[in-house]
């Protein structure tokens, strides 16, 4: 073969080799894309009558709340404000993914009896804010921008201290926060994630192994497509590039947001600055994702309202009716499953009132 028909064949070759790649790496965008759409489908009101929540129905006359919208890209969210007139400061609460503001009315009704003024609101796809899905992990830290921006416009608002508060997704967006430079006085960051990216492979790797780390260039790229540079943030950056108080607050057994792997504590606990402060939580039935803050009382009550269900479930061998569903949570004290521990709750109210102090 002469030097001309080598190297047309080579070049073949090469375009081969080019087009195979190629149509590999699309084949493994859209395989991305449909996987992680998958992750975060909408999520509307939870049932009620068949779980063991606290309703705000049954608060709303000690704890009534003003409604409000604001934009967040082409959705109009869902905003919640409690304790008008009290004027301590703002506490913003933002919620974890498949819930909604309602899911922290423990909290957002302790913060009001402390003298906070509360506002939380519902993040695209959530609850009663519009949305079809969701989008992504990095939604909420722009759903909560576009809030805190709606709130600087507000002559009744802007003016008092403002104060994060954030749970799981949450945790992950109050902290994240600090790279759009909003003026914050503090942030409680609870269970909260350290980037986007890096929890996606972590529950990627839950839910497929180590093949997730072969997807995960393409993890990257659809979530920067999806949400530009917010989605290659990071939250031990954003802490360490401000001088913000932060409260980090993470279960040792957390089975979400592994507390050595993924968490904003596994990022910044080597080396942490000094405006930053770690409340560890490693009690027995207390140290996980979605029990830090149960008191003792809580835990056990629960632990009896489980056995009794248990024991429903086996009568109606593992298909237990609707109706009798309803029945049985209509007999649950709800207020005492949600019973927060006073001791946690009071490091977090003393770390907002150190942060007040600061200025």
């Amino acid at each position: 073969m002469n030097t001309a028909k080598r190297a047309k064949c080579g070049m073949r070759i090469l375009t081969g080799v080019c087009l195979f790649a190629l149509l590999l790496s699309l084949i493994s965008l859209i395989v991305t894309k449909f996987v992680y759409d998958s992750q975060f489908p909408r999520y509307d009101r939870h049932d009620e009558t068949v779980m063991a929540g606290l309703r705000y129905a049954d608060l709303a006359e000690a704890y009534p709340r003003q409604l409000f919208t604001f934009p967040s890209a082409a959705n109009q969210l869902q905003g919640y404000l409690y304790g008008q007139g009290q004027d301590r400061g703002l506490v913003v609460v933002a919620h974890g993914i498949g819930g909604g503001a309602d899911s922290y009315l423990p909290q957002i009704t302790w913060f009001v009896d402390q003298g906070w003024r509360v506002l939380a609101f519902d993040a695209t796809g959530s609850f009663d804010s519009e949305g079809r899905t969701t989008r992504g992990f990095p939604q909420v830290l722009l759903d909560l921008d576009a809030l805190l921006t709606y709130i600087s416009a507000q002559e009744d608002l802007s003016g008092l201290p403002l104060l994060l508060f954030g749970h799981s997704w949450g945790g992950y967006a109050v902290a994240n926060i600090l790279h759009f430079g909003h003026d914050v006085q503090g942030v409680v960051s609870v269970a909260g994630a350290n980037s986007a990216h890096g929890m996606i492979l972590e529950q990627g790797h839950n839910l497929m192994g180590p093949f997730i780390y072969m997807q995960a260039p393409y993890l990257w790229l659809y979530q920067r497509i999806m949400f530009g540079t917010a989605a290659s943030l990071s939250a031990d950056d954003a802490i360490r590039n401000t001088e913000v108080p932060v409260l980090l607050i993470h279960g040792t057994q957390d089975e979400m947001v592994q507390y050595t792997g993924s968490s904003i504590v596994a990022a910044v606990r080597q080396d942490p600055p000094a405006h930053v402060r770690l409340l560890i939580r490693d009690l027995p039935g207390r140290n996980g994702h979605n029990n830090l803050f149960r008191s003792t009382e809580a835990l056990a009550y629960i632990e009896q309202v489980n056995q009794e269900y248990r024991e429903l479930y086996e009568q109606y061998e593992q298909n237990i009716p609707y109706a009798v569903r309803q029945a049985f949570y209509a007999t649950v004290d709800r207020a005492r499953a949600q019973d927060l521990d006073e001791t946690i709750m009071a490091e977090i109210h003393a770390f907002y009132l150190d942060c007040l102090n600061r200025h």
